[in-house]
């Protein structure tokens, strides 16, 4: 898996769990009161800070820690996932066991986007007509 796809399917992992657990998600244990997103995002975490040596580790809980203290802010969000970045792209072996975690694509929702007058998705089998109306300025349909 790419490191930018991980990071898309995984980001709103991570931002789950540290809002659930704040700081204390690095070392936070298996909850099974929380969510599967929010175990996975700990988990993600948990994997990237054990891997990093004694420096690193400093700098990621200081990126959790800001992200914890002012969970608003854009810029401590994107150093944090910046941190994750750096740690997967010099850690292939890493990224593949964190890939692993994920739900397979296949499950994750199909998105369409549809526009215009009358646009009609349908995500799922029909076994009928599929219509659509539009409503005209002044109250007409089409």
């Amino acid at each position: 898996m790419e490191l930018d796809t991980f990071m898309e399917l995984a980001g709103p992992t991570i931002g789950a769990a540290m809002s659930a657990y704040g700081v204390a998600v690095l070392t936070q244990a298996e909850d099974a009161a929380a969510g599967a997103t929010v175990n996975l995002g700990r988990r993600i975490l948990q994997r990237v800070w054990q891997r990093r040596d004694q420096p690193e580790r400093e700098a990621l809980e200081r990126d959790v820690r800001e992200v914890a203290e002012e969970s608003e802010n854009a810029d401590a969000q994107a150093a944090l996932r910046q941190a994750v970045k750096r740690t997967l792209r010099d850690d292939p072996e890493l990224l593949a066991e964190l890939a692993e975690l994920l739900p397979r694509a296949d499950s994750w929702s199909n998105r369409f986007t549809v526009s215009g007058p009358g646009s009609v998705v349908n995500a799922g089998t029909n076994n009928g007509e599929m219509s659509s109306t539009v409503t005209i300025h002044g109250g007409k349909t089409q």
